[in-house]
């Protein structure tokens, strides 16, 4: 059985962040423009360091190419996952993201980026893009052409709780009020459909409309995973999405459960309340990993994780 492996995040100031990493969690961040706490990450554009243990220092991108019994002795050249938490102050940009195939092909051999996003916070009346308007990729083009944003994009009302699985091809953003958990394969493709016409630096952000174009899926599916609960003593489960790249359960505790982590790892993201894993606090905003063999773990306090692994 190894130890589980804590990391510090990387933070990411960006035009529409704000300051909820550091109210709502405690975290010491840069700026109040901080948009993004890559939490559990081994990219190269946010790679986390080990805060303690055996590894103390070393990188997770590190861990996984040294050490790849950790995380069962895996296949691939990259960790496969990305845990990340958003503070949208100000909505971000209208985006869609690439599959493998296109992003390996377009952009120099990375990673596609399927995610989804579980709504930690928002404010009242907050909204949400998913989805598109157009039935053809013709009628897609010509919207697009027409600049006619909202007929376009399917916005949705937004609760704290929501859980939104974004496949490639899915028209989105994230719109100013929401704080989410955000887990994703290990991937920084975006490709920006609108921005809203906004100016950074005098300039407007870079568009990215033929790839856009390209990948979106027309007409828009809508992700239909059920989602399937289970109870045990001292906890209940839900598994909120099991998709090719990931599987997310949101868990609850009251008062003191048992669990098995036999995957090749499993990511730990608290969401809520306060508790102890293994007798070591856990909090919300507190993201951890258990390595492969860790056997069974111990969870105890009014606690709610996500449970996130391949």
């Amino acid at each position: 059985m190894g130890e589980m492996i804590f990391l510090n995040p990387v933070f990411k100031e960006v035009i529409w962040g704000g300051n909820k990493l550091h109210t709502m969690f405690g975290y010491d961040i840069p700026s109040d423009h901080t948009g993004e706490g890559w939490m559990i990450s081994a990219h190269k554009n946010g790679d986390c360091v080990i805060s303690s243990g055996a590894f103390e220092g070393k990188t997770l991108s590190w861990l996984w190419d040294n050490h790849r019994e950790l995380f069962g002795n895996l296949e691939g050249e990259v960790f496969p996952l990305l845990v990340k938490i958003i503070d949208a102050k100000q909505h971000l940009s209208i985006q869609v993201h690439p599959d493998d195939a296109y992003a390996a092909e377009k952009e120099n051999g990375a990673l596609g980026k399927t995610e989804c996003w579980y709504v930690l916070d928002c404010e009242p009346d907050s909204t949400i893009v998913v989805g598109h308007n157009a039935k053809t990729k013709e009628e897609l083009k010509q919207m697009i052409e027409d600049k006619r944003w909202m007929d376009l994009i399917r916005i949705r009302p937004l609760h704290k709780g929501d859980f939104f699985q974004i496949n490639p091809g899915t028209v989105h953003a994230i719109r100013g009020g929401s704080v989410i958990l955000e887990i994703q394969q290990s991937s920084d493709i975006t490709y920006r459909l609108y921005d809203y016409d906004r100016l950074q630096n005098g300039k407007p952000r870079e568009l990215h409309l033929e790839k856009s174009i390209d990948v979106i899926r027309c007409p828009h599916q809508e992700n239909d995973f059920a989602v399937q609960k289970t109870s045990g003593d001292g906890f209940e489960a839900e598994l909120l999405v099991r998709c090719p790249f990931y599987s997310v359960t949101k868990v609850t505790v009251t008062g003191k459960a048992v669990f098995e982590q036999n995957e090749p790892f499993q990511m730990i993201s608290t969401i809520d309340g306060e508790g102890t894993i293994d007798g070591v606090s856990l909090k919300k905003g507190m993201n951890l990993i258990l390595p492969a063999g860790y056997g069974t773990y111990e969870v105890e306090g009014n606690v709610t994780f996500m449970v996130s692994g391949v």
